[in-house]
């Protein structure tokens, strides 16, 4: 029997979205912002640079629902670019790094409740569907150093996730300087051209079907490819 303790079942995360989504109309923990942020992602129009990913939107703004609902599709698609975050080997890297993959970015720290309920059903979520065409990316944003994120991911026994981090909480403050971030867990569907897709504040089921769905469709590519 799976440990509940380790991987809370999907109703459980359900519920507790469903609890607190009077914060920005989903679950989330509130932070205040401390320091500044480490660039813009913010524009007015859709980007040029992301011609399909409208359609993209438009198409799974349907697989948003269910355990998922909370996701906001993108209402102007836009390149992602200016978030930078350390590496499992502590060098430097942006989403950037990632063309070519779609990614689920997540921003999570310990000390939020929703987060730590969270994190084992996006670490099934990854060992389920990660490959070269999908990540998880989730950016632990605890300050201090990483003796108390590493020892919390050992006992959930959270080890398909990369260890990314951001003790600056650079990344949180550009989502929320950009209105994308109101609190934790906060998260980011990325198609491969590093295009937003839709983003949501507050924990889900990741582990779930809707979830799996939502996570397929992303990475499949344009009908006409």
């Amino acid at each position: 029997m799976p440990d509940q303790k380790k991987r809370p079942p999907a109703v459980k995360l359900f519920a507790l979205a469903a609890l607190l989504g009077v914060i920005a109309g989903a679950a989330a923990v509130y932070v205040k912002e401390a320091g500044s942020g480490n660039g813009s992602v913010a524009q007015t129009a859709a980007d040029a640079s992301c011609p399909l990913a409208a359609e993209k939107v438009a198409a799974m703004t349907p697989l948003m629902r269910g355990q998922v609902a909370a996701m906001t599709p993108a209402a102007n698609p836009r390149k992602i670019d200016g978030l930078e975050f350390a590496g499992p080997d502590g060098k430097p890297l942006s989403l950037a790094s990632f063309a070519g993959k779609t990614l689920l970015v997540n921003l999570w720290a310990t000390w939020c409740f929703p987060c730590r309920e969270e994190m084992p059903a996006l670490n099934a979520l990854q060992k389920a569907l990660g490959s070269d065409r999908f990540e998880v990316v989730a950016i632990n944003i605890d300050t201090g150093d990483d003796e108390k994120p590493k020892v919390f991911l050992d006992e959930v026994a959270v080890h398909e996730l990369r260890y990314y981090r951001d003790p600056s909480m650079g990344v949180f403050n550009t989502l929320k300087k950009d209105g994308l971030a109101f609190g934790l867990p906060v998260t980011l569907l990325i198609d491969g051209n590093g295009c937003l897709i839709g983003s949501m504040n507050g924990p889900a089921a990741w582990d779930s079907e809707d979830a799996k769905r939502l996570i397929q469709a992303a990475i499949a590519p344009p009908a006409d490819s």
